[in-house]
């Protein structure tokens, strides 16, 4: 039987001003306590940052500007933003800094 790769045991590094996010997982249920079945779960708007890009290169001046999120950062994003990629068993979103809206402190 053939091994599958965790998302630990894949190296994955993002390019320029693209970032990886790790979206929280989706509430099972209400305020109220009420259990959500699967289709009803609305998927997270929030997630962590699992790596940084090296930044946008300034084309005037040559020089790296660097990203203003870094790993760790708790950020909020647009319902479409960034593409979903599966590493192993993870579902991670790659996605450009400017599709994040806000970090949360």
């Amino acid at each position: 039987m053939a091994k599958t790769a965790t998302a630990t045991e894949i190296k994955i590094r993002p390019l320029h001003d693209k970032i990886i996010v790790r979206r929280d997982e989706a509430e099972d249920r209400t305020a109220a306590g009420i259990y959500l079945p699967e289709k009803a779960k609305d998927t997270p708007k929030t997630g962590v940052v699992e790596a940084v890009g090296t930044g946008n290169l300034n084309t005037e001046t040559g020089k790296l500007i660097p990203l203003s999120v870094k790993k760790g950062d708790r950020v909020i994003f647009s319902s479409y933003a960034g593409s979903e990629v599966k590493l192993g068993d993870e579902k991670l979103l790659i996605m450009s800094e400017e599709e994040v809206l806000a970090v949360i402190d």
